[in-house]
């Protein structure tokens, strides 16, 4: 059926609307670009949400971003009066789906750590999920992983223990908040390079926005408290920065390939040190900037020895 429908005309309409193509006709340098927009976005969501958070439960600041960004695409998809074939058919229902969960778990832990921590500590201990993802290769996919790249992985856990400091009496629970949403984030990203290459990008926006919206409406009722019109608009304007974010990734990963395009993901402690600073009055400790030295340094090696092994 997939086949089929590829190339009948609403198939080739569905393409021609959002140029999207396989990657075959790779343009990396844009790739970057939009990539490195949806990271700023992220930054700025990831601010929003902690400001959000001071007064409501993590989960309806997470209920409030998914239900903003499925309006958003919504509104667009009817401005811009898109056929409801062209917004919802899909040859890889399930894959999508498996993104929505993913995004879901990554965006909750992600939520509730920034509620409990500083924004520079939380974004340095999720740049620890290149490594993870190398880690789970061997262990769950079965893939070969050899001692360099295990090196790495010991390597950047231990800039995770510098930055959470354990010992210090800074450790909490909560420190595994952002760990968990590491590694969601880095399987995230290899499906929607998987999705990328066949899937219209509006198409697996809109099922990645109806699918945690729905998946957060069922939690968010346990935790609800009545929204100022403050806190409506701070909702609104997350979920319109979450939709553009995740825009800007679907083009990224279709332009370029996931390699390129995953040391830019560091160019995020750049505006979080930034929003940190200007919106919170904080500094990063020495203990967090050499920690994501290092955790940087080593996601940059196994980054590095995927693409030679690619070659």
């Amino acid at each position: 059926m997939a086949d089929n429908l590829a190339h009948t005309e609403a198939g080739r309409g569905v393409r021609r609307y959002w140029s999207v193509e396989p990657l075959s006709d790779d343009r990396p340098f844009y790739g970057i670009v939009f990539f490195c927009i949806a990271i700023l976005l992220t930054a700025a969501v990831d601010a929003n949400s902690k400001f959000l958070s001071a007064d409501l439960h993590p989960l309806q600041v997470v209920w409030g971003y998914f239900a903003a960004a499925l309006l958003f695409v919504v509104i667009t998809a009817v401005v811009r009066r898109m056929p409801l074939q062209q917004v919802c058919w899909t040859a890889r229902a399930p894959l999508q789906l498996l993104r929505a969960g993913l995004l879901m778990i990554t965006i909750s832990t992600l939520f509730a750590s920034l509620k409990f921590m500083p924004i520079t500590d939380v974004t340095a201990i999720t740049f620890a999920s290149p490594l993870f993802v190398a880690a789970m290769s061997g262990l769950v996919l079965g893939e070969r992983v050899g001692i360099h790249r295990w090196t790495a992985v010991v390597v950047g856990m231990i800039g995770v223990l510098i930055v959470i400091r354990p010992g210090s009496g800074v450790v909490q629970w909560a420190v595994l908040l952002p760990l968990v949403s590491a590694f969601g984030f880095g399987t995230f990203q290899m499906v929607t390079r998987r999705l990328a290459s066949t899937e219209p990008t509006f198409v697996t926006l809109f099922y990645t926005s109806i699918g945690c919206a729905v998946m957060a409406s069922g939690l968010v009722f346990f935790f609800w408290t009545p929204l100022d019109w403050g806190q409506a608009v701070g909702l609104l304007g997350l979920g319109a920065m979450g939709a553009g974010a995740h825009f800007f990734f679907i083009r990224a990963f279709e332009k370029a390939e996931a390699s390129l395009l995953a040391p830019f993901n560091y160019t995020k402690l750049i505006w979080v040190i930034l929003f940190g600073y200007i919106l919170f009055g904080e500094t990063p400790t020495p203990q967090v900037l050499l920690g994501s030295v290092v955790i940087i340094t080593s996601g940059f090696y196994v980054l590095m020895r995927e693409r030679r092994a690619a070659r």
